[in-house]
């Protein structure tokens, strides 16, 4: 098995974490799965002699069938290295291993993996194991694109880190600062420079846990400090935030403070933020949104209508919810061969699933219903799409709008061709 990733790409990114996550479900007995890592432009002839060497120490397990597995493994890895002369620019990821099949003892398989990956990787690592190594891989899939978010004014603020398609810290404040007082004379200016001094702590205070939380993030690209009026400018003025985000900042207005503040700050900041996929994510839904309101939307949703127009070849773009808990269930009758389709979420599989096994065939009567086939609704609209040649984008519903898409349109829409972009 060969896996690619296309970071812009949300579908080759889904089909990269599904690969990690069904490698990491494999556990052989002992050490009888082999990790391999060979860095960029490392010649294959080198690995091979070395496996050749590990080959011949494995003579020494003393378990037979421990022994066999593991050399079993280490041909197996051979043969499939025999297929390329060097590494590549990012290098080569091998894994064999004997895996018990149905988590028997005894009936295990030699299974071969071999990855080519995104980033270089390098690395040159022989690792034996009940489990495949996976954390380099793991490491690739770490969203790279990190922004920090700092909305105030005089009477709250909040703070946030952006990463990728979600927000993955937030904090709020309140100042307790009391507002302008509007009587004269000299307790009017005894009372202004006790409500600066107050605002110069709260903005201490602020910066003080912005910085705690920013400065977490090194590889951290920008930071957006938004909020109504002046005070963002007198904020960043005064250099309260740490000198190393100094050429980071990026000033945002909005209407709202807090929570609030930092939703419209990243909508307003669309430009800045173009490289996280939060942001791509929530301008193709909102999209969504401003199409449906037109008197004649080129748009489709529902699993039913989402699947003909697919199959039709008319949708351009489609919307997936990454996270959509559906399943595509294929029920056969063994009698007569009567196939009928389901889609049902988890808890359906549980309650409505053997119900309808019970029945008997509305073709020909018998009691001979059974499974034949179940797929997660995300993986069949995958595979529907590519047939069609249609793009789709998946949508986290980890952000308001990739929520909505779940929730109001049922996780999957379409933009039917010559809907204007």
């Amino acid at each position: 098995m060969e896996a690619k990733l296309d970071r812009k790409d949300s579908v080759t990114i889904y089909k990269f974490k599904k690969l990690i996550k069904e490698l990491e479900s494999k556990e052989g007995r002992g050490t009888e799965l082999i990790s391999i890592y060979i860095p960029p432009n490392k010649p294959i002839s080198d690995i091979i002699s070395y496996l050749r060497q590990e080959y011949a120490t494995a003579a020494n397990i003393k378990s037979k069938s421990t022994r066999k597995n593991v050399q079993d493994a280490i041909e197996s890895a051979i043969q499939r290295l025999k297929l390329f002369n060097r590494a590549g620019p990012t290098g080569l990821v091998v894994f064999s291993g004997a895996v018990p099949q149905n988590g028997g003892v005894g009936n295990e398989k030699i299974e071969v993996y071999h990855i080519i990956p995104p980033e270089p990787i390098n690395l040159l690592l022989y690792r034996c194991d009940s489990k495949f190594y996976l954390d380099p891989l793991k490491e690739l899939l770490r969203e790279k694109d990190v922004y920090g978010v700092l909305v105030i004014d005089n009477e709250e603020a909040a703070v946030a880190v952006l990463r990728g398609r979600k927000i993955i810290e937030s904090k709020t404040f309140t100042s307790g600062v009391p507002g302008k007082h509007r009587a004269g004379g000299q307790s009017q200016r005894r009372f202004e420079r006790l409500r600066q001094m107050n605002l110069n702590d709260y903005y201490k205070r602020v910066a003080a846990h912005a910085n705690e939380i920013f400065l977490k993030y090194p590889e951290m690209k920008g930071i957006i400090v938004a909020g109504p009026g002046p005070t963002k400018e007198i904020f960043v003025e005064k250099g309260y935030l740490h000198y190393t985000f100094r050429d980071k900042i990026h000033l945002v207005d909005t209407s709202y403070s807090g929570e609030e503040g930092i939703r419209e700050a990243v909508k307003r900041a669309e430009n800045f933020l173009k490289d996280l996929r939060m942001v791509e994510e929530q301008k193709l839904v909102r999209k969504l949104m401003q199409e449906i309101t037109k008197e004649n939307p080129r748009i489709v949703y529902g699993d039913k209508e989402v699947l003909r127009a697919l199959r039709s070849g008319m949708i351009d773009t489609l919307l997936l919810s990454e996270d959509l808990g559906k399943y595509r269930i294929k029920i056969k009758c063994s009698n007569c061969g009567a196939e009928k389709e389901y889609v049902m979420t988890e808890e359906e599989k549980v309650s409505k699933l053997p119900e309808i096994l019970a029945k008997p065939c509305e073709k020909c009567g018998q009691k001979t219903l059974e499974v034949v086939e179940e797929k997660s609704l995300v993986d069949f609209y995958i595979e529907e799409a590519e047939k069609a040649g249609t793009k789709v984008e998946l949508i986290s519903s980890e952000h308001e709008e990739g929520a909505m898409l779940k929730n109001a349109f049922g996780g999957a829409a379409g933009f039917l061709k010559g809907y204007g972009g």
